[in-house]
């Protein structure tokens, strides 16, 4: 499929069913797998041939949906998760132990700030933040010697900062470590963070690519252009023996393409078990296959609904990378030029009091812990997906106490607008 075009790649990426074979993927809804001999077992365990013996692991299913996802991306190998958190741990844990240190933009997603600063601060790997706003040089300086990995969101949730990917590409390399880039918000539709240095990318699929609500997952896609062997010392878990799977050395054995997935896999997929369902896989496919046709639409909607806002005097301020007013406007045009999302970010005058007051008489618009969804939502962060944060952190992440994140569906524009119209008049 790496010749056709990614409106064709959504539909048909991933599985080409043969002669008399299901068109639809199938769900292949089973724990174990059957062998003839326990030889052709074990050539399994020992990573010495393909296939599958426990779904914890692989599953049929989940490969070919993270097949069609790698194609979009335009990756060598991916996998699919329970949930975007766990796509982002894997991502840095496949990297970094005790003792180890991770660059990371300070805009990002709530629940991913807390999973660095707290839960994986205590399993001691240490994150420095820095804003995505930064000067070359202030980015080289939060570098050290134990620094694995640099992290950031191609669009931030709920902040819509625009990530310089090439800026954080380059910085990254210089101190040979991989760039991670969460594209949930973007979709690899708006942009695809390869083709500016990224080297690893992460989505929440539970988010655009599903589309509906109806499942929760996560996928990690590996570029398969770090050369891990070039930076050894760095990263042990990829360069030398695995005790704790046959004595694998996973760069050696799989190569660039293939090292970084099949070590998530045989390692952390393993002990974790954070598995994606096949059922769950299946919705997800269903997703994708319109998910080209829906981000036109969801980002259609963003900037009427962002234009409006930004002529309406009851409304503080207005973040929308695709606004010309946008302080990341000219980095959307050069990442995202076909458009960005449809999340748009604002505050009401008044505050919090007043904030609340425009949510509750919403009729279209649902207040949900839930973004990016074919059916529109909005939600305060500051109360809800944020509300670990102080004030202090909140601001450092681009998610003043005031703001109201707005995600556009794919109703009717007009529609929208009306249901905002209305919810003002009583602010």
């Amino acid at each position: 499929m790496s010749d056709f075009r990614i409106e064709t790649k959504c539909v048909q990426g991933g599985y080409t069913p043969g002669n008399g074979e299901p068109r639809q993927i199938p769900i292949i809804q089973s724990t174990t797998f059957k062998y003839e001999t326990s030889e052709d077992m074990g050539k399994l365990f020992d990573l010495e041939a393909s296939g599958y013996f426990y779904s914890r692991l692989q599953n049929p299913t989940c490969d070919t949906v993270a097949a069609k996802i790698a194609a979009l991306e335009g990756g060598t190998a991916a996998m699919l998760l329970s949930s975007g958190q766990a796509a982002s741990f894997f991502s840095i844990f496949n990297l970094a132990s005790c003792g180890d240190h991770v660059v990371s933009s300070s805009s990002i997603y709530g629940g991913t700030y807390n999973l660095f600063a707290v839960t994986m601060k205590r399993m001691g790997i240490e994150f420095t933040f820095v804003s995505p706003d930064c000067t070359e040089d202030e980015l080289n300086a939060a570098f050290r010697p134990n620094t694995k990995a640099v992290f950031g969101e191609t669009i931030a949730n709920p902040a819509l900062t625009v990530l310089d990917i090439e800026k954080f590409a380059k910085a990254a390399h210089a101190h040979g470590v991989p760039l991670i880039i969460d594209n949930t918000f973007a979709t690899p539709v708006n942009c695809r963070p390869f083709e500016w240095g990224a080297d690893i990318v992460t989505h929440s699929t539970t988010k655009y690519m599903d589309g509906h609500g109806a499942a929760v997952g996560g996928c990690i896609v590996d570029s398969g252009k770090f050369d891990w062997f070039a930076h050894a010392d760095k990263f042990p878990g990829l360069t030398t023996p695995d005790d704790s799977y046959h004595g694998v050395t996973y760069a050696e054995r799989f190569g660039l393409e293939g090292a970084f997935i099949t070590k998530a896999t045989a390692q952390l997929m393993r002990d974790f078990g954070a598995v994606q369902s096949p059922q769950s896989a299946f919705y997800l496919n269903l997703g994708l296959e319109s998910l080209h046709v829906r981000m036109a639409r969801h980002c259609e909607n963003g900037l009427a609904v962002a234009q409006y806002l930004e002529s309406n005097a009851k409304i503080a301020w207005v973040n929308y990378p695709s606004l010309p007013s946008s302080k990341y406007y000219e980095l959307a045009q050069k990442y995202l030029p076909n458009g960005s999302c449809g999340v748009v970010s604002f505050g009401v005058k008044g505050g919090r009091t007043a904030a609340e007051t425009f949510m509750k008489h919403l009729r279209v618009a649902a207040i949900e812990t839930h973004v990016a969804d074919a059916r529109t939502c909005c939600l305060h962060p500051a109360s809800a997906t944020h509300r670990q944060m102080n004030d202090e952190e909140l601001l450092a992440a681009g998610v003043p106490s005031d703001l109201v994140r707005f995600s556009c569906g794919i109703e009717s524009k007009e529609d929208l607008i009306a249901d905002i119209e209305q919810a003002l008049s009583h602010v």
